[in-house]
């Protein structure tokens, strides 16, 4: 059986989360949902939904280096996880951490980014506070509600579930593979990494989904977490024209880079992974469909607790997602390493 301390991730977070006393009004428990769900006096009909994001190691890794990916990045992290526990937003408020003697056009840019993304989706900034710091992060903090009657977390898969994403994948991690492999821009920009909280797919699946999940940390990291959350596993189909997104598919073609590494790579988009029961699956695609997204079957969970990718060649192969999870903390901080590392699971797992 899979634990959710086999991953370094959950042991850290729950370091802290011990410390901490639990509010009678917190309605969620740790690692359960995207966004933490609170009762608020008053208010019969609707939770309210907070949550958080900090923009901060991606850019001392030089994995954004454009101001505005910093800014809508790190808009569009926490408000994807109000989508992804069902919210209607109420507004962000941010925190940014500046540098003594940065341009004003840098900060102006990144501001920007946080600004286009917000408005793409129909959200405001609402305030925030700014700070001198060393190194130069922004924080996304988001507020919203949700439906006392239709509660949308991490839990509640049920074996026989289809699962989903709302839109193909891989965009992450196709930028994560340009920088940290030191490739050509040209095979994969910064400017076309602009993911989209999917606000208005949480809507149509708050009530209806079993349980639900944004893909940030990537789309296999978000079904390992799933599976022991939920104490069950997934058989995910690896039909990689359908799954990933086409540009995505064109780089690992130029680059002879493995398909499945953009779905297995630490850095996401903001798709949602969502289970419902087959009849519900259905409708909730056309729902989707009609909203102007274009949802894709990944497959189907079952009692057996492994995440078993079904290759394009007919074979099966169960990957152990907690040792590539755990790649970040047991490569030494290293990227060359940890990609010559990441691909040798690969190999251990028969995908290589």
């Amino acid at each position: 059986m899979s634990g959710m301390g086999d991953v370094l991730e959950n042991v850290a977070i729950d370091v802290w989360a011990r410390v901490f006393s639990r509010s009678p009004r917190q309605v969620n428990a740790p690692h359960e949902s995207d966004a933490e769900l609170i009762e608020v006096p008053g208010a019969s009909e609707s939770y309210l939904a907070v949550t958080i994001d900090t923009v901060a190691e991606e850019v001392l890794a030089g994995l954004y280096r454009d101001a505005r990916t910093i800014g809508w990045v790190a808009a569009m992290a926490s408000l994807s996880d109000l989508a992804a526990v069902g919210a209607d937003p109420l507004g962000l408020v941010i925190s940014a951490s500046v540098p003594p003697g940065t341009e004003p056009e840098f900060s102006g840019r990144a501001a920007r980014g946080m600004e286009d993304a917000c408005r793409s989706v129909g959200v405001f900034v609402l305030g925030g506070d700014l700070n001198s710091a060393p190194a130069f992060s922004l924080t996304g903090c988001a507020l919203g509600l949700v439906p006392r009657n239709a509660v949308l977390t991490r839990r509640g898969v049920r074996p026989g579930d289809t699962v989903l994403l709302t839109g193909p994948a891989g965009s992450g991690n196709a930028l994560g593979l340009v920088r940290l492999a030191g490739l050509s821009e040209e095979l994969f920009a910064e400017a076309e990494y602009r993911p989209s909280a999917r606000l208005s797919a949480g809507g149509i699946l708050r009530g209806r989904a079993h349980a639900c999940m944004d893909t940030s940390d990537g789309v296999l990291t978000t079904l390992d977490q799933l599976m022991r959350l939920n104490g069950c596993g997934f058989e995910i189909g690896c039909a990689w024209e359908r799954v990933l997104a086409r540009d995505v598919l064109a780089l690992c073609a130029s680059t002879g880079t493995p398909p499945w590494m953009m779905l297995a790579g630490p850095h996401g988009e903001f798709e949602l992974a969502f289970a419902a029961a087959p009849g519900d699956a259905e409708a909730i695609e056309g729902d989707l469909r009609r909203a102007g997204l274009a949802p894709v079957r990944l497959g189907t969970a079952r009692e057996r607790e492994t995440l078993t990718l079904a290759l394009p060649d007919g074979r099966r192969t169960d990957v152990d997602m907690a040792q590539a999870r755990n790649l970040l903390e047991t490569s030494g901080g290293d990227m060359r390493n940890y990609l010559s590392r990441f691909r040798e699971l690969g190999k251990s797992w028969g995908i290589e």
